[in-house]
């Protein structure tokens, strides 16, 4: 059923009264420019409000569902392990829940030789009492893993269809029981739709092409007021639009709608996302803004229906089509939200990964240990010649405009042809670390597999850090070894978005030479601009 939308006075009084500090109103009064009363320059407000992003991290393609009063929402993680699922009580603040997959059984993945491969444009829902996660790979093809509840357990992946370079599936269950899978294929389109068995481990038929238009793709299926909605993201990652096809068919014809688009504001290519309901009758919608370095952020956009169309955003020069909105009421939920964003730090003190950490590529988890000494990740150096190749890389998304990442890291078993620290990972790749080579012990800073900068070094541990500043794309590698006084360790350098993933913090560990030497981490703390801060204790 349609939700009810806020009409223009009741939206304006609405944010007069939550924000307190208006500066300036636009000509169709929905879309609000204030001072936050928060020091957040994102996210949750704490005043009734959001900024967007809502999620400021690299949560690209994201698909999001409500079941009963929370909602879940999982993206694109291509080499990086395993699938992330994110949990929210009211579609502004995110927490993560364990992962779908920890690893591809599969050629290629034990060796980091699919990067830009894996997860492409995931889609999750809920049907006969289960979460239901479709994925497609561009080497291995479609996949499925569906629970009963949504923090796992996961069931193994279902290799659905063995097949290269399809995309961005969507599965949908109609009234009558008939199961169906949207798709599209690498370049983007045709949006195809094949018959599925209820139960999702298989496709029926070849499937029918319903519509090709310019780079079509990441289609997610409803059914509303008897017509099937076709969502469908067109024209390019940074320069495309939000188009929405309906028809009374599943196989159309359909009617198009272009229903959300740049406009005169700054978020670029505003599509690929999800239309979700609140309990309330409420309707919003979740895309994505591709911003260098951070990679693609996460939207969200005020959304109510007219004449069977959704209405995405504001559409500020009255042509028909929505514009992204900066600042917005949140969804009605009834109660007090905690204000939160994904985990990022972590002590190794627990027996398990905290939550926001991935692999690249497989795990060998014979040469990782969270228990061998207490309190610490330990990693057993395994022969790799670079870092792009080394195995047991673990990382994480960078967060916020600003943010300051540390670890503690004891070296005290390096052996000969060792290399360990913290990484910034991106189209190019840099490096702080400790490494041994000739009987000697030296810090490092590398670009990109060449060593700018070394020097000798004694003792047993090190802090190393990393100072993110993605709004002037500024980032500074820093040493100390008392964790007082810090020191710049090699040139201030630049990011760049690289193998469709934003810039990524990493621990890392490997050998040249053999697979000898260890190294533990003590502990991991990553600080950033966003409403975290103010629920750090």
């Amino acid at each position: 059923m349609h939700g009810s939308f806020n009409n223009r006075n009741h939206m304006i009084r609405t944010l007069l009264l939550s924000t307190l500090s208006v500066l300036c109103l636009n000509s169709i009064g929905q879309n609000v420019s204030y001072s936050p009363t928060s020091l957040n320059t994102w996210g949750d407000q704490g005043n009734g409000t959001y900024i967007n992003p809502i999620l400021n991290a690299d949560y690209s393609d994201p698909d999001v569902i409500r079941v009963g009063n929370k909602y879940y929402m999982v993206a694109s993680d291509f080499h990086f392990l395993g699938m992330q699922v994110l949990e929210s009580e009211d579609m502004v603040n995110w927490k993560l829940l364990p992962q779908v997959y920890s690893r591809f059984d599969f050629p290629g993945w034990d060796t980091n030789e699919h990067y830009a491969g894996g997860s492409w444009a995931p889609s999750i829902r809920h049907h006969d009492g289960k979460f239901w996660v479709f994925f497609c790979t561009p080497d291995e093809g479609l996949f499925m893993s569906n629970a009963a509840n949504p923090a796992g357990p996961w069931s193994p992946l279902v290799n659905v269809c063995h097949v290269e370079k399809w995309e961005d599936p969507c599965p949908f269950w109609d009234d009558d029981g008939q199961a169906y899978l949207g798709r599209s294929i690498h370049g983007a389109g045709p949006i195809i739709i094949h018959k599925m068995s209820p139960d999702g481990t298989k496709l029926l038929d070849e499937g029918r092409t319903v519509y090709t238009g310019p780079v079509a793709e990441g289609t997610k299926i409803h059914k509303i007021n008897g017509y099937y909605y076709l969502s469908i993201p067109e024209g390019g990652v940074s320069e495309g639009w939000q188009t929405i096809l309906r028809s009374k068919n599943i196989y159309g014809p359909y009617e198009k709608k272009v229903v959300l688009e740049q406009g005169s504001t700054n978020i670029n290519g505003p599509h690929q996302g999800a239309m979700v309901d609140t309990p309330y009758g409420e309707w919003f919608f979740f895309h994505f803004q591709q911003y260098n370095p951070l990679g693609r952020v996460v939207h969200l956009q005020p959304m109510h229906w007219k004449n069977d169309w959704p209405v995405i955003g504001v559409d500020m020069d009255m042509n028909g089509i929505g514009e992204p909105v900066t600042v917005w009421t949140k969804p009605r939920t009834g109660k007090q939200s905690i204000i939160t964003v994904p985990q990022t730090d972590d002590d190794f003190s627990s027996d398990k990964l905290s939550l926001q950490w991935q692999f690249n590529h497989n795990p060998e988890n014979k040469a990782w240990s969270l228990t061998e000494q207490k309190g610490m990740l330990t990693f057993h150096a395994l022969r790799a010649s670079s870092f792009k190749q080394a195995r047991n890389t673990l990382t994480q998304k960078t967060m916020g405009y600003k943010g300051t990442a540390t670890t503690k890291m004891i070296y005290t078993e390096l052996a000969e042809g060792q290399y360990c620290g913290l990484a910034c990972i991106g189209k190019e790749n840099y490096l702080i670390g400790i490494a041994k080579q000739n009987g000697k012990t030296f810090l490092y800073f590398e670009k990109d597999g060449i060593i700018k900068q070394k020097e000798t070094i004694s003792g047993e541990d090190i802090y190393l850090r990393l100072e993110a500043d993605a709004k002037e794309n500024n980032y500074q590698f820093l040493a100390s070894q008392d964790g007082k006084s810090y020191k710049e360790i090699g040139t201030s350098f630049n990011m760049k978005f690289g193998n469709w993933k934003g810039v990524r913090i990493g621990l890392y560990c490997y050998n040249t030479q053999s697979a000898d030497g260890k190294v533990a981490f003590d502990w991991f703390q990553y600080e950033h601009d966003g409403p975290s801060i103010q629920n750090k204790h």
